[in-house]
């Protein structure tokens, strides 16, 4: 299987979360869910808040979720810079679920004064932490 697998990196800005070889990566963009093997077409993505899920070199996927950033595919590396990546047990349950709870009672109320990209990106970033921590 070496020959279908790929360098990851997956950064933060306070550490480096994720580095190793990999088969798969799935993860949402700014355009959709995608899921890149290795030899993709080299491209740049914008990464949306979601899941990120690794399929490693031995078959065993582990789940992230991860927040606003970059996506750099070349044919044998994929690059994430994220905001932020949590990994199951680094997640508050009970904190994303009152985000949530938060950021849906303010897109509710279609309050003129109320920042909605923000709303929504907080409800995403909620909904991805609670998906990964279950």
């Amino acid at each position: 299987m070496a020959e279908n697998v790929f360098d990851l990196q997956i950064i933060c800005p306070d550490r480096v979360f994720y580095e190793g070889k990999a088969s798969m990566l799935e993860l949402n963009t700014s355009e959709g869910e995608v899921g890149i093997y290795k030899n993709h077409v080299p491209m740049t993505m914008i990464l949306a808040p979601g899941a990120a899920v690794i399929t490693e070199e031995n078959g065993e996927k582990k789940e992230a979720a991860v927040h606003a950033g970059f996506i750099e595919v070349l044919q044998d590396k994929i690059t994430v810079l994220a905001e932020v990546a949590e990994w199951p047990d680094e997640i508050d349950v009970k904190r994303a679920e009152e985000a949530k709870i938060r950021a849906e009672r303010r897109l509710a109320e279609k309050n003129p004064n109320t920042d909605m990209a923000r709303a929504e990106t907080a409800l995403s970033r909620a909904i991805a932490r609670i998906y990964v921590a279950k």
